[in-house]
């Protein structure tokens, strides 16, 4: 890899990074009778899609907030002005993340239109979203958020809306947990403007429309990521997939469970185990064979066990020198262009390691990565056995305006003898002591919750 390439700026990115962040300044005020300073961002904001086939409608749009005049369709527009300057800035760090990998990029396809949504709840969804955007982040309260309730409940029984509904739902929820507005000492401004403008995408008919097909072939996992909450968490594994007829490309599967807040560190593995056989084949280090395996035009695989047989032993790492290189990477819907998304697998070697202070970077062809161990699960993957590898399989992430590398695995020497650690090695159950006891601990955790949950049912 062109490391580089990562350090070398990107023009413009600054640029539209400050346009959105003056909406977003916008927003934490509230658009309900704007001052001089929220009308300058709004300005902004429109100088900066100006050239685009979003130009006039955004002009408009953001005259009228400036104004205090906007209606829920002018919040759209400033909505979607913000989501296509991230993809923007997305696109050019892609660019430049192909470049350094010297792979290649498939060409979105844009689905045929299907507005089947109910309208009725649709628009109440944006009524909502636009009130939010009046108020602004200082002006929340709880009879404001608690206006979505029944708009989140009319929504989730429909399917089609259930990705909004989940949304809205997430959105007030952190809402109503820092009214009210006026008493936080930090908004989390541009989290918050992330939700709201893609709440309100969301009420567009087909934002969320994309092709799905099927397919067949060898997988060869590459590693798992990890992503927990206080209530949920989800296991992301990334792969390279080697279809029948057809050239390898990159492909992602995820399970998702609930779980009480208590649940941490390896019990978060046996909340999720239950639901796929994938994470079995990542642990014990196998590929999959998949027959006729639902997929998105994204490569995100909609995981069916029946579509899916355990097959050789197929080493990530070999996987990763041979196969990898020669992968291609799905395209990115439009809606999910965001530079908070980008995650490309990516294998290093022959790098240095440099520890200063809490900062761990490698050192490849003279360029330094910074090293993003934060990500990584407990497990065997630990920071220190990541500052002494010699190889990793990562995901390249860009944070913080800088491109960064989080290990999925890495090989080190032990006793003369290369080792390697995975971030999913207990994915499918835990062999070592140090995995055993904390397996051991989990699991008693957990027994303990389930006896008080079951108190609690038959009182």
């Amino acid at each position: 890899m062109r490391a580089d390439l990562l350090s070398d700026p990107l023009d413009g990115v600054g640029e539209a990074l400050a346009a959105v962040a003056a909406l977003d300044q916008a927003l934490t005020t509230g658009l309900l009778r704007p001052q001089p300073a929220q009308a300058a961002g709004l300005a902004a904001l429109a100088d900066a899609v100006s050239a685009s086939p979003l130009g006039s409608k955004v002009a408009e749009a953001a005259d009228k907030a400036a104004a205090g005049a906007a209606g829920e369709e002018h919040f759209l527009f400033l909505a979607a002005a913000r989501i296509a300057l991230f993809g923007s800035v997305h696109d050019a760090l892609v660019a430049r993340v192909d470049q350094a990998t010297g792979r290649t990029r498939q060409e979105w396809t844009v689905p045929p239109a299907d507005p089947g949504q109910a309208e009725n709840l649709v628009l109440a969804a944006r009524s909502w979203l636009a009130d939010v955007a009046r108020a602004g982040w200082q002006g929340i309260d709880h009879d404001l958020v608690s206006g979505a309730e029944p708009v989140i409940s009319a929504l989730l029984p429909h399917p089609r809306l259930r990705r909004l509904a989940a949304l809205l739902d997430g959105f007030a929820a952190e809402l109503a947990a820092s009214c009210p507005g006026s008493a936080l000492d930090r908004i989390p401004a541009r989290r918050w403007g992330d939700l709201w403008s893609r709440a309100l995408l969301l009420t567009v008919p087909g934002a969320t429309d994309a092709p799905t097909s099927t397919v067949s072939g060898r997988l060869l996992p590459l590693g798992v990521d990890l992503h927990e909450h206080a209530t949920a968490a989800q296991a992301q594994v990334h792969a390279v997939l080697e279809p029948v007829g057809g050239t390898p490309f990159l492909v992602r599967a995820s399970v998702s469970a609930p779980k009480p807040d208590t649940i941490i560190g390896a019990g978060i593995w046996q909340v999720l185990r239950p639901h796929m056989s994938l994470l079995t084949a990542v642990s014990e280090g196998r590929s999959v064979e998949l027959t006729d395996m639902p997929i998105t035009a994204e490569g995100d695989l909609l995981w069916q066990d029946e579509h899916a047989r355990l097959g050789e032993p197929a080493d990530p790492f070999v996987t990763a020198r041979v196969v990898l290189p020669t992968a291609s990477t799905p395209p990115t819907a439009p809606l999910d262009r965001h530079p908070v998304r980008i995650a490309v697998p990516v294998f290093l070697e022959g790098y240095a390691a440099e520890q200063t202070e809490d900062v761990l970077t490698f050192a490849i062809g003279g360029s330094p990565v910074g090293v993003d161990t934060d990500r990584v699960p407990a497990g065997p993957l630990t920071p220190e056995a990541v500052a002494g590898s010699n190889a990793c399989i990562g995901l390249l992430r860009w944070d913080a305006g800088a491109f960064r590398v989080q290990p999925l695995a890495v090989e080190t020497t032990a006793r003369k003898k290369t080792v390697a650690l995975h971030a999913g090695a207990w994915a499918g159950g835990a062999v070592d002591k140090v995995g055993v006891k904390a397996e051991k601990a989990a699991t008693d955790a957990a027994t303990v919750l389930r006896e008080r949950a079951g108190r609690l049912l038959r009182k």
